[in-house]
């Protein structure tokens, strides 16, 4: 999952998208202060397992 976070003097808020290629999209043609992150989940029942 890919999150858009932006920000201005009174709010902040999260978009959220499936793919990069859509993400990117949308960052380029969002204006103002933004951060574009990538969320990656762990399955941490596998991990306790090795």
């Amino acid at each position: 999952m890919w999150v858009i976070t932006v920000w201005t003097e009174n709010r902040i808020c999260m978009y959220e998208f499936e793919t990069k290629t859509e993400a990117d999209k949308t960052f380029k043609e969002m204006k103002g202060c933004k951060i574009l992150s990538e969320i990656v989940y762990s399955d941490e029942t596998v991990l306790s397992s090795i």
